[in-house]
């Protein structure tokens, strides 16, 4: 049987979570598995399991448990090894490099931070922003909405200015925060965001990153901020020693993996 990782921690972690259950239906039995140093928090894995409500919630719920008295490196979502050999196997090849992010992780946690136009407004900065598309807009308009070609030309110009300032905004967004974060993540650019990006926070320096978001909307009243966190590190975590299986859902949207 395959075998679920919920994360990976020292092995002297204080209170990692054997006996509760964990994903499936019944849930299965969390347990640890030791290795030198490090230990995986595991379960076996059931078969066909998909992004439920209920397992997000067990594979959170495992994580939330593991991580009360000290730092856990979580896995996402659906994260399934052949079998624990496998998992112990690569808690040995890859000691130092979790003993690092361990430490590198302790008492942090992930905000992610989401950014889009709000569309009335970014047309409105675009039209006060370009002469070009200003002029001709009016003389549209004084020809009664202008020729075809006109209208194509118009609909070009503005669509060419509100791409290049989602990359301005985007990267305006970035630069605002990472002075309250430890480290960035940037997500993937095929999101529909103009920004999405993780920021690694000291749990004591919450406040001041939450501060710093505000400050964000009220400087860029034409931007869209979402916030979710705070989260386990899921985006400051490089591949374990399992490769999601089916479908993964992300933990920056699911605040379990």
């Amino acid at each position: 049987m395959s075998t679920y990782v919920y994360g990976i921690a020292a092995s002297s972690h204080p209170s990692l979570p054997e006996g509760m259950g964990g994903v499936g239906d019944p849930p299965r039995e969390v347990r640890i598995l030791r290795e030198g140093d490090l230990a995986a928090v595991v379960s076996d894995a059931p078969e066909g399991l998909r992004p439920k409500r209920k397992d997000l919630l067990a594979h959170q719920n495992v994580l939330s448990e593991a991580g009360a008295a000290g730092c856990v490196l979580p896995m996402r979502f659906g994260s399934v090894a052949p079998d624990d050999s496998s998992i112990t196997g690569v808690l040995a090849e890859r000691a130092e490099h979790y003993k690092e992010r361990l430490r590198a992780l302790d008492n942090r946690v992930e905000y992610n931070v989401k950014a889009n136009h709000v569309e009335e407004a970014v047309l409105h900065q675009v039209m006060a922003e370009s002469p070009d598309i200003r002029g001709l807009a009016e003389a549209n308009r004084q020809a009664g909405g202008g020729s075809y070609d006109d209208k194509i030309r118009l609909g070009e110009l503005v669509a060419a200015a509100v791409k290049a300032k989602e990359a301005d905004d985007g990267a305006a967004v970035q630069r605002a925060l990472e002075p309250v974060a430890d480290d960035v993540s940037t997500g993937p650019e095929s999101t529909g965001w103009l920004a999405n990006v993780s920021f690694l926070v000291d749990r004591e320096s919450a406040e001041s990153f939450l501060a710093a978001v505000e400050q964000l909307r009220k400087d860029m009243p034409h931007l869209e901020v979402r916030v979710n966190g705070p989260l386990p590190p899921y985006s400051f975590v490089e591949p374990g020693p399992a490769e999601p299986a089916g479908t993964v859902v992300s933990g920056t949207e699911t605040g379990s993996g």
